[in-house]
């Protein structure tokens, strides 16, 4: 962030130096430029390491999903919501288990009528 406030500062104090060799350009589009190439500069060495990450993964993830992926497929059509469930497990032999997150409110369970009540005869006529 310091480094970002660095940048803003040195193109706001270098663009009128600037912008009195180059009329025709406003003060505005001098600053904006040199913070983008200082943002950019600052940037690269993050892109390049997420560049090296991705031809490093790649290969393996591409087979992953073809091997994977039409069970991922069959799964996502039986799960409707994948918020009921917890984060997958990683068992010691290598299993992957994923639970059910346990019910706050489980259903009640469903009423019996009593079979000793007496029934309700009001409104009937004898």
């Amino acid at each position: 962030m310091r480094m970002l406030l660095a940048i803003a500062l040195t193109a706001g104090l270098a663009a009128p130096v600037s912008a009195q060799e180059d009329e025709g350009r406003s003060l505005m589009d001098l600053g904006a430029e040199l913070f983008l190439d200082g943002l950019r500069q600052e940037m690269e060495p993050t892109l390049q390491s997420l560049l090296g990450l991705a031809d490093d993964l790649g290969p393996s993830m591409l087979s992953f999903f073809e091997e994977m992926g039409p069970a991922f497929a069959d799964m996502a059509q039986e799960v409707k919501d994948w918020s009921v469930y917890e984060a997958p497990e990683i068992l010691p032999n290598g299993d992957i288990i994923i639970r059910r997150k346990p019910e706050l409110n489980p259903d009640p369970e469903p009423e019996t009528p009593e079979q000793d009540a007496e029934p309700n005869l009001e409104g009937t006529e004898i």
